[in-house]
């Protein structure tokens, strides 16, 4: 097996224009996401090694947040996960596999966790 880096952004909150019921359409929900990203791993990282040989954390929040469209509502949480994919692979050509877990934050009624994860593979 060939060494790799994962990334990772966990239980970052935000709110998301989603749903497919009346009472959900037209107000953001909030969400709880959580995003690993595996790269391409340099061959040996020492203390002076540069971010460039890495990726910056803040891509994987950004992805998540300032990235989705504004005003625009998806359907499905699946549709914002793989938003958030294809924006990771769009960013980093060393971004192999994107990971992005969803949790619906405002149907929990006892402290549950409701959502999907979405892994993609970058293609071609």
């Amino acid at each position: 097996m060939a060494d790799s880096l994962i990334l990772e952004v966990a239980d970052l909150e935000h709110d998301v224009l989603t749903g497919i019921y009346s009472e959900e359409t037209g107000k953001p929900q909030p969400l709880r996401i959580t995003i690993q990203a595996r790269l391409k791993c340099a061959p040996h990282y020492a203390p002076d090694t540069p971010l460039d040989a890495s990726k910056n954390y803040m891509d994987l929040k950004f992805a998540a947040t300032e990235a989705l469209p504004p005003g625009v509502h998806f359907k499905l949480i699946e549709a914002v996960a793989d938003h958030i994919c294809e924006t990771l692979f769009l960013q980093d050509d060393r971004v192999e596999t994107v990971t992005v877990k969803i949790v619906k934050l405002a149907i929990a009624e006892a402290g549950e966790r409701i959502g999907i994860t979405l892994t993609r593979e970058r293609r071609g």
